[in-house]
């Protein structure tokens, strides 16, 4: 039997979910017992069978896979809670199993899974795609793809008509209608603080701030993700910066997208050349102009995860 058979049925048998008592099932991928599966890829030794092997490998799999989606996704389990957002992971993994050669890819589906399966949002689906949404924004900004910024001093003395900018690709925007931002901060901080409190009080006060966050009443909020000296922002911004930076981004000049950005805007025409000016200046310092798509090459740094 060739190499790659043997790894793909190993690996469907590592990736079959555990049972309720997180052991491995008795029924092998396809039909038949697992025993007998496990049986035709595995050598027994003196001290485990060919099943307990193969267990060994299926157990610590969905282990570190749900371990690595708690990590990555600490608020949607604080709106979700911890047995309702565990039991949605086992069954986002079993539809979207680790393809990837880093865990950091996880849960690059996970917005549009719960989209397609909204009975694992009940109650709180608009909140808690909100808050999908920003938990995969801070991946992407984290480690995304950096190009060569773009300095204050690059946009001196341009042709606003002609010139087009871009926007850094680890740079995430997002339109959100909850204060997820707020809510994940103090969800992480929760995490963090050293004091005697058990785990329940600790769950008790997550619980308790994400009802309060439940019953506000929607509104838009703008919001930029990115990172600077390694670390991740979270930025509130205006209406307008938010269609000004998705111009941009799309590939319209700065004129045109300056002309987008205020079509329906309630900034007084007096004071939006000072808008733009701070707006851009703010951008640049932050590193966030960058060559448009296609100018300029740009060095990717992957995140490493244990």
């Amino acid at each position: 039997m060739k190499l790659h058979a043997v790894q793909r049925a190993v690996a469907r048998a590592v990736m079959q979910p555990l049972t309720s008592s997180e052991r491995m099932q008795r029924k092998a991928p396809g039909g038949g017992r697992m025993s007998a599966y496990a049986a035709r890829y595995i050598k027994p030794n003196e001290r485990l069978t060919s099943f307990e092997r193969l267990e060994i490998y299926n157990r610590q799999y969905w282990f570190r896979v749900l371990a690595s989606l708690a990590e990555d996704y600490p608020g949607l389990r604080a709106v979700l809670g911890g047995r309702r957002f565990e039991s949605m992971c086992k069954a986002y993994l079993t539809e979207h199993p680790s393809r990837s050669f880093t865990l950091r890819n996880l849960g690059a589906q996970l917005e549009t899974w719960l989209r397609g399966n909204p009975l694992w949002l009940r109650g709180r689906r608009v909140l808690a795609l909100d808050m999908v949404r920003l938990e995969w924004a801070d991946i992407e900004a984290f480690d995304g793809q950096a190009k060569p910024a773009l300095r204050s001093e690059d946009l001196l003395e341009v042709d606003a008509a002609k010139l087009q900018l871009g926007i850094q690709p680890y740079v995430q925007l997002l339109e959100l209608h909850y204060p997820v931002d707020d809510l994940l901060l103090e969800v992480k901080h929760g995490d963090d603080t050293p004091d005697r409190a058990s785990n329940a009080v600790q769950e008790r006060r997550k619980h308790s701030k994400v009802r309060a966050v439940a019953k506000l009443e929607p509104a838009q909020i703008f919001l930029a993700v990115h990172r600077l000296d390694y670390s991740v922002y979270f930025r509130r911004i205006e209406p307008e910066e938010f269609a000004l930076l998705n111009a941009l981004r799309s590939g319209k000049t700065v004129e045109r997208a300056i002309e987008l950005a205020f079509r329906k805007s309630s900034v007084p025409a007096a004071d939006r050349a000072a808008f733009v000016q701070h707006s851009f200046q703010t951008w640049a310092a932050l590193g966030w102009f960058c060559l448009p798509e296609g100018n300029a090459g740009g060095k990717k740094v992957r995140k490493e995860r244990a």
